[in-house]
């Protein structure tokens, strides 16, 4: 992980605190635009007895959406330890928690040590890490079936907006940087560890993209 998103920073930004807001807006409202996009595509495909990874997943409401969808078993990586208290409490009152495993690791760096799932999930993660290849490479090594990412559009906006924000924590001191890496090149590594992209789905501000298995004939 380079100096520019150290541990602390990430802790600042992936707070109890934004924990607790995550979890009390799901709790009202179900999921954001984005993870229902990926919810939707996924149901869609048919998830029954399926297994996911999920890479930076949260609070787990992606995980828990498909879970109730029929799927088998999750497991949910995450760089910080701040959400795993509430994320256990949305898997208790769901009653899912004995069909969910969570790790605390850099998945980037220690993908050896996570099993493979049927389904891998990278949602709004992409952007929060500084080596993409490495990042991207190791999910899509990790999908038997599909891999879903979603990452920001690299438009002028974007650019602007995340140049701002980038400005801010900077003067803030708070150790942490969002990454535009482009979105071809996201695709491209992810291709290149044996998937074929089925969907590319453009919102406003995020790509949803999917890229499936390529059968060995």
């Amino acid at each position: 992980m380079s100096d520019c998103c150290s541990p602390k920073g990430y802790r600042w930004v992936f707070s109890e605190r934004s924990a607790r807001a995550e979890a009390k807006r799901y709790r009202r409202k179900g999921l954001d635009a984005t993870s229902r996009r990926i919810v939707d595509y996924l149901k869609a495909q048919g998830v029954a007895g399926r297994t996911v990874l999920e890479v930076g997943g949260g609070i787990g409401a992606i995980q828990l959406e498909l879970l109730k969808a029929g799927a088998a078993r999750a497991v949910s990586i995450e760089l910080t330890p701040t959400y795993e208290d509430i994320a256990r409490q949305l898997l208790e009152e769901a009653g899912l928690a004995d069909r969910v495993e969570r790790k605390v690791m850099d998945f980037a760096q220690a993908a050896a040590q996570v099993d493979s799932a049927d389904v891998v999930v990278l949602n709004r993660v992409i952007c929060c890490y500084p080596d993409m290849p490495r990042l991207a490479g190791a999910a899509a090594e990790h999908a038997r079936e599909v891999l879903l990412m979603s990452f920001p559009r690299r438009t002028w906006w974007t650019a602007a907006a995340l140049w701002l924000a980038n400005s801010l924590l900077f003067l803030m001191r708070r150790e942490f940087h969002i990454f535009l890496h482009p979105p071809e090149r996201i695709i491209a590594t992810s291709e290149s560890r044996g998937l074929r992209e089925v969907l590319d789905q453009k919102g406003v501000l995020w790509i949803v993209a999917a890229l499936r298995r390529v059968s060995a004939a």
